[in-house]
């Protein structure tokens, strides 16, 4: 199957400093002993495994690298995302606050066996969301026992609300993009009440985004476990900065100088990472922000993840929506013998910016892209969207998965 080569922009982080030590406010918000907590907790709940790093030669051998391994988050707890390790890991530890403020701390065993639902019935979060991160927080709060409101922009697809609202949640739809939906949610949120389980700090505390962050660090540890020796790049999908915070927060404080180098892909459009890289500081895109990329429509980084992206994020590459869309059905395809892989349309977005970057001389040498690179791409949802994804690879995502 042939490889389409697409127009990128690559933007290096001009503040980065490798030699800096990880403490300070990064070390504040994300740390080893959160992963530990966190592990501990997520390795506790029913189903948990960590999902597959599959290796894909084809792929490696015709963009030139040494080896690509592509982390599937398309098998996580049956949420098709990796976000299933954030939104209910921070639903969880804030049901245990609530339940400790007038006795013994709960595990995750005990609410899930209802020995607190006089309590935990009486919490409601809520969280405004692409598709991923509500599915994550709405299955939290049944699987904890707390009641779920979800926010949608009017841009969210009926099948994805159609997923959230499966797990009990109440939905409320907002007119406006993603970012508009956030503000409402957090407005709302202390209005009634309500625990704001955010996935960025929108300018709040940090505290929460940095529990639903320290859940997805679980991902991390499992790569590395997975491979023994750290890669040389790791390519990750940007939208809020989130998920790859959680990488190069991990991969920092282990690795320091060394770490391998950490590559966050964004839409063209929706590019506040590559514009805050570029400027030092938190800076939004403008514009429409929507994108076929529909969980990475995202206009501004997050407050919470931006102390450890500013310093340590190596680069951001923005990509086409057709590039995108060119990675699905690769993927589903495979490439010269490659396993066919499910990827949804931000689930594909990590190895369509690793395809760009290799097919783009310039950007290849920038990255140190070569024949010795170890490449991790982080598949970072299957068919969250259904209809969408047969309408573009042309089959189910059971039919590729065989």
């Amino acid at each position: 199957m042939p490889i389409e080569r697409f127009p990128l922009r690559h933007q290096p982080n001009i503040a980065l400093d490798r030699g800096r030590a990880y403490g300070g406010e990064a070390a504040a918000i994300l740390n080893e002993t959160g992963l530990a907590a966190a592990k501990r907790e997520i390795a506790s709940w029913p189903d948990y495994r960590p999902t597959p790093l599959v290796a894909l030669p084809g792929l490696a051998a015709r963009t030139g690298v040494g080896a690509v391994h592509y982390k599937d988050e398309s098998q996580r707890f049956g949420l098709k995302s990796f976000k299933a390790l954030g939104g209910a890991y921070a639903v969880l530890v804030i049901l245990q606050d609530a339940v400790a403020a007038t006795g013994p701390r709960p595990s995750a065993a005990d609410l899930m066996a209802g020995e607190h639902r006089a309590i935990a019935g009486g919490v409601t979060v809520a969280c405004a969301t692409d598709g991923n991160h509500g599915r994550s927080v709405a299955w939290g709060a049944q699987m904890f026992g707390c009641r779920c409101v979800i926010y949608l922009h009017e841009h969210v697809s009926a099948t994805r609300e159609r997923e959230i609202a499966r797990y009990g949640a109440e939905i409320r739809r907002v007119r406006g993009n993603y970012d508009m939906s956030v503000h409402q949610c957090a407005a709302d949120a202390q209005t009634n009440g309500w625990q704001l389980v955010a996935d960025t700090s929108a300018g709040g505390s940090h505290r929460v985004p940095s529990l639903v962050m320290q859940g997805y660090t679980v991902m991390t540890d499992e790569i590395l476990t997975a491979l023994g020796t750290p890669p040389t790049h790791v390519f990750a999908p940007a939208a809020v900065g989130g998920l790859a915070a959680a990488i190069v927060g991990p991969l920092w404080e282990r690795f320091g100088a060394a770490r391998p180098r950490v590559i966050a892909v964004e839409p063209f459009q929706a590019d506040c990472v590559s514009l805050s890289l570029a400027q030092g500081h938190l800076t939004p895109a403008t514009g429409d922000v929507e994108t076929f990329m529909a969980c990475l429509a995202a206009g501004e980084v997050s407050p919470a993840a931006w102390p450890i992206l500013g310093p340590a994020l190596d680069d951001a590459i923005a990509i086409p929506d057709d590039a995108a869309v060119a990675a699905m059905s690769l993927l589903a395809n495979g490439v010269d013998g490659d396993l066919p892989l499910v990827a949804g349309e931000s689930g594909c977005a990590a190895t369509a910016g690793l395809i760009a970057a290799t097919f783009d001389p310039a950007a290849k040498a920038a990255l140190g892209l070569d024949a010795g690179s170890v490449v991790v791409v982080i598949g970072s949802e299957g068919a969250t969207d259904a209809d969408t994804y047969r309408a573009v690879v042309g089959r189910t995502a059971e039919e590729v998965a065989g």
